[in-house]
């Protein structure tokens, strides 16, 4: 098998320029002409391209840098004795176990094992948690997709209030809900997820103080401390709504 066919074959049946294919085998041939010690074997039956990564700058999703970074900063200023996350990304509770006692639960249910954290399964239409029990709980860029069967889960066009109510349930008097989801032109991408309006969320908490709603826009800048009517601008951003549960 040809030098471009091998590549191709290995990325999936992409096709690739000539040139970078040329600049791919010349690096090969320059790092093994420089390879003086051979600490280890590199063989071209061994290789493994990625061409895609030659960029100025690092990228990365802005929704979920900036989203449990928020949560893991409003999670040091609380200092709760234990943290129960429901759903959200695995990277914010498998480092946020590391110093406060966590527990995860999922619908499909992580098998994480690891110091401080506990993981489970949990539906969030129906929390098996006693009402008024929490006192520091984050569900982030979940209850977008609850009830479109994306994940396994029944189809249900209310299941993401049903979500929201339950999150509120559990929430003991005082405590503190990190609520993270899609804002901007509101609508369902079937089944995909919902984006809502600040409205539509901030309604539904009618027994919550908003502490801090924080943003991700389009272009996937962050705004602590954002001004809500900014999301009217927005087609597919990020909310971040820290909510107290009130007296």
């Amino acid at each position: 098998m040809n030098s471009y066919l091998k590549i191709k074959r290995l990325l999936g049946g992409q096709l690739l320029k000539r040139k970078i294919l040329a600049n791919f085998e010349k690096e090969f041939k320059l790092f093994n002409s420089l390879d003086t010690k051979k600490k280890l074997v590199n063989d071209w039956a061994d290789i493994y391209p990625c061409i895609h990564d030659k960029t100025k700058e690092t990228s990365f999703d802005a929704h979920y840098i900036y989203h449990p970074a928020w949560a893991t900063r409003i999670i040091k200023q609380i200092n709760p004795a234990k943290h129960i996350d429901i759903s959200s990304t695995l990277h914010f509770c498998s480092m946020l176990s590391a110093y406060v006692p966590t527990e995860f639960y999922d619908y499909r249910p992580a098998n994480l094992t690891l110091s401080g954290l506990i993981s489970g399964k949990a539906d969030l239409t129906s929390l098996f948690f006693p009402s008024n029990s929490i006192d520091s709980l984050s569900c982030m860029h979940t209850v977008e997709h609850v009830g479109l069967g994306r994940y396994g889960d029944q189809i249900d066009p209310e299941g993401d209030v049903k979500a929201i109510r339950e999150l509120q349930r559990v929430t003991r008097v005082g405590g503190n809900l990190l609520f993270v989801t899609p804002v901007g032109k509101p609508r369902i991408q079937f089944n995909a997820h919902r984006i809502y309006s600040f409205e539509l969320i901030n309604d539904l908490f009618t027994d919550f103080e908003l502490k801090n709603f924080s943003l991700v826009d389009d272009s996937g800048n962050f705004f602590e401390n954002a001004d809500p009517a900014m999301v009217q601008q927005f087609s597919y951003g990020c909310g971040c709504f820290w909510y107290v549960k009130k007296q």
